[in-house]
């Protein structure tokens, strides 16, 4: 069953580059207050991306309704098209006239470390978007990914003021925003995920511990790259190995493309060790090609990809899976009210 998902995000063109070396060859740490280097890139790539369109189309794909909300600019049209054809509705999606979509450039070393430039552009306008003046009664969550700082604490606000369950992902914005708005947006939010570095800039900005924040919300998921992630809810923590990818082209998007998988698995009320490892086959795609909108399964090929990473499951919860990777069985701080669905 599809359920109504309204994903607020930055909506962008991806300028994707290669650099055949590593980054850490062109700084000199004694000359870091200097700083002035180019990088001779040997290949570019325009796709289509943004936080909220990459999680939007990932979710499309493993049969969710996505609503995709933000701003856009005059050079969006070919784009929307595109966005109807895969799935994804764009009527909350806003256009501007004298503007351009936002869009950014990822350049990525051999060793996938990153250097990216952003230019919001239509974007910058999200704040002028409001959940208080959309019906809302049968939206089964609300993402809230990096964009404009300002909507994003908007948008929690209005979540909570709604009584709206949503999923608070800071990322990117968190050198931002204040410690004041990201408490705020923490403390209405059912899920919280972060990669392990944007984890650390929000303790090191919050002051909040572990502890505190399964305090103020139901899951807490930080992403490690090709080592996996965890996810805890409660007092119990389950470790979730990665999916093994053919070839890795791409990081890029790989962390939008979990967070769709994480969230179906948490709709249809997967224990953890499932709904994790949802998320790492919904990021392999992505990591197998360049960028986060460039691949595509139907449901069938997911669940044999979950099934040739991770062993057979029983999807009202109970998993064959090597030793290592058996999950918790401590009780849950927090109980589903959901019943588990069959895809």
């Amino acid at each position: 069953m599809s359920r109504k998902i309204i994903v607020g995000g930055s909506i962008a063109y991806d300028n994707i580059v290669r650099f055949p070396g590593y980054f850490k060859d062109s700084f000199l740490p004694d000359k870091i207050r200097s700083l002035n280097v180019s990088f001779l890139v040997d290949s570019l790539q325009r796709i289509k991306g943004g936080t909220g369109s990459n999680i939007s189309y990932n979710l499309a794909l493993v049969g969710e309704k996505p609503l995709l909300m933000g701003t856009v600019g005059k050079d969006f049209a070919e784009y929307r098209r595109w966005l109807h054809q895969q799935g994804v509705d764009t009527r909350l999606t806003r256009t501007v006239s004298d503007d351009y979509t936002a869009f950014c450039t990822i350049m990525t070393d051999l060793g996938h470390n990153q250097i990216t430039s952003f230019y919001p552009g239509a974007m910058s306008r999200d704040g002028e978007i409001s959940l208080m003046e959309m019906p809302t009664e049968d939206v089964a969550m609300v993402i809230i990914a990096p964009t404009e700082p300002g909507a994003m604490i908007k948008w929690a606000l209005e979540c909570q003021a709604k009584g709206l369950p949503y999923l608070f992902d800071p990322g990117m914005q968190i050198p931002r925003l204040s410690r004041e708005d990201l408490v705020m947006g923490i403390n209405g939010a059912r899920i919280l995920v972060m990669n392990e570095y944007e984890y650390s800039m929000m303790q090191n900005k919050t002051n909040l511990s572990k502890e505190d924040l399964l305090r103020r919300v139901e899951i807490l998921a930080i992403t490690r790259g090709d080592r996996g992630s965890t996810l805890t809810r409660g007092e119990e923590e389950v470790p979730i190995p990665a999916a093994q990818a053919t070839e890795v082209i791409n990081p890029t998007g790989a962390g939008d493309a979990f967070r769709a998988g994480l969230l179906k698995g948490y709709l249809e009320g997967r224990p953890l060790p499932v709904m994790g490892r949802f998320g790492s086959v919904t990021a392999v795609y992505a990591v197998e090609h360049q960028g986060a909108t460039e691949h595509s399964y139907t449901i069938d090929e997911f669940l044999q990809r979950y099934r040739d990473n991770f062993g057979l499951v029983d999807w009202k919860g109970k998993t064959t899976l090597p030793q290592r990777d058996k999950p918790s069985h401590r009780k849950p701080a927090f109980r589903s009210s959901l019943q588990p669905k069959t895809l």
